[in-house]
């Protein structure tokens, strides 16, 4: 016979069912007027541990979303459907300090990819494209075998928050608004042939359905391979930031001589064989 003065079990709540709860109750108290527009990190931590959410997860969320908000979730407009996007985002958790590894992605920016600062804040860092002549010719020669996919880009950035002592958030952005402008552009020199073309058709007596053609087919066209060409573009920019993200979560740019000169000097000589005697 079961004891009536004991209680009944507490109901538990699955993970979909806490987050409606919780986002419920926020709503509710929003509307009460007790809530402040803002939290302190602390008050958010406070609030964690109420509600059993550990300390290192509420962290790493909110360096996560410090580094989310510095650029909007998605692309609109017509250019957009057109053309396809023209901004690359990739982030990730990493070992090191913020200092350590936001100094290794700038000499990485500078060497690897012949980028400048534009301008330089305590966690964040947004660089540009040289456009001296040196590295004009360096880049269409694709010097030491490299990609140099953000020499295309309008500019690239890097924010970098401190998750806790051994750990960083890290957000890398690129924009290639300038590609696109290039590609609209290519497509209405495309048009503006056609339509020419189209024209001149006309004043020799060819059949409509000829004259036409060209003002159809090239902007077409022109329309297809500049989104091909963006999407190419922006696809080896995706490809060079997550590469850039797997050698600080190896952790390469701790290693001493990895990146230098003077490393890959040492790392040749002693590949080299011993001389026989």
């Amino acid at each position: 016979m079961s004891d009536p003065s004991a209680k009944p079990p507490a109901p538990r709540l699955d993970r979909a069912s806490l987050e409606r709860v919780l986002s419920r109750a926020a709503e509710l108290q929003a509307g009460t007027g007790d809530t402040p527009e803002e939290f302190t990190e602390d008050q958010l931590l406070d609030l964690g541990r109420e509600v059993g959410l550990s300390p290192q997860h509420l962290r790493q969320a909110l360096a996560e979303e410090r580094t989310r908000s510095i650029v909007p979730d998605s692309e609109g407009g017509i250019a957009a459907s057109l053309f396809g996007p023209s901004r690359v985002r990739a982030a990730r958790t990493v070992p090191g300090t913020a200092a350590d590894v936001l100094g290794s992605i700038d000499a990485w920016m500078q060497r690897a990819e012949l980028l400048i600062v534009k301008r330089h804040h305590a966690d964040r860092i947004v660089w540009e494209p040289r456009r001296d002549l040196l590295v004009g010719i360096k880049r269409a020669l694709r010097v030491g075998g490299r990609d140099y996919a953000l020499s295309h880009a309008f500019e690239a950035s890097a924010t970098v928050v401190q998750v806790d002592d051994a750990r960083v958030h890290v957000g890398l952005d690129a924009d290639f608004r300038t590609s696109r402008r290039h590609s609209a552009e290519q497509v209405g020199g495309a048009t503006v042939v056609g339509a020419a073309a189209t024209a001149a058709l006309l004043m020799m007596g060819a059949m409509a359905a000829v004259a036409v053609a060209p003002v159809i087919i090239l902007p077409a066209a022109g329309l297809a391979g500049a989104r091909a060409m963006q999407s190419r573009v922006v696809t080896r920019a995706q490809l060079a930031l997550e590469q850039l993200l797997d050698r600080l979560e190896r952790g390469e740019f701790g290693r001493r001589g990895a990146d230098s000169l003077l490393g890959a000097i040492v790392a040749a000589a002693t590949a080299v064989p011993p001389r026989r005697r």
